[in-house]
């Protein structure tokens, strides 16, 4: 036993005599001079802290039964908000058709619209003239309660894009999990696609008839 570890030794230091300085290996590429100090190339971090935290303390069932409360949650804000005057959201646009260049000039957007031109500037809740006739105009009137108003539905908006952002993060967290318990088969696969903080990565299976 006591020669047999010499002879193996010796042979690992004829190895290292034998060895051409040039070689290439793996850390050449894996490392830089900074300051005339190689340092290894960290690789970059393609998972974000809270998917880590959320994939080694919670299973996929869990994340997806949040992922579709929370989808629920929105498809509810949505059908409260209707939409109205959200920002971001492109501008509505009314085009009327004239044949004259006269009829331009003497346009008066209240007239045609046959409402008052207080009421002009809303884009929904405009009655005509004729319905002011008849009953009065239902809804907040008073500019500082309208302003409440505005923010209030400012304020729904951001919380309803808080949620969506929250429901996408958590898609992601469930397809990464998922792509984690699929390679615990033995199948043999091939990577074709590197993880990403928006998406999992993406392997190709060798394809297995099953009996």
């Amino acid at each position: 036993d006591y020669h047999k570890k010499q002879n193996a030794l010796r042979a690992l230091q004829k190895k290292a005599l034998d060895k051409n300085p040039d070689e290439f290996y793996f850390k050449m590429i894996r490392a830089e001079l900074q300051d005339g100090v190689h340092v290894i190339k960290q690789p970059k971090d393609e998972v974000t802290p809270e998917q880590v935290k959320l994939m080694r303390t919670q299973d996929i069932k869990y994340v997806e039964m949040k992922r579709v409360a929370e989808a629920k949650k929105i498809e509810r804000l949505k059908s409260e908000l209707h939409l109205l005057g959200a920002e971001g959201k492109s501008p509505n646009k009314h085009v009327f058709f004239f044949d004259t260049h006269k009829e331009v000039q003497e346009f008066d957007i209240a007239t045609h619209l046959d409402t008052v031109p207080e009421l002009v500037d809303r884009v929904y809740n405009r009655p005509t003239i004729a319905t002011l006739q008849k009953e009065t105009l239902k809804g907040a009137t008073d500019p500082a309660h309208l302003k409440k108003l505005s923010q209030q539905r400012k304020n729904q908006y951001d919380l309803l894009k808080q949620r969506i952002e929250r429901e996408k993060a958590m898609f992601v967290v469930a397809q990464k999990i998922q792509t984690r318990k699929d390679l615990l088969d033995k199948t043999h696969k091939v990577k074709v696609k590197k993880e990403t903080t928006n998406g999992p990565a993406i392997y190709k299976f060798k394809f297995q008839r099953k009996r």
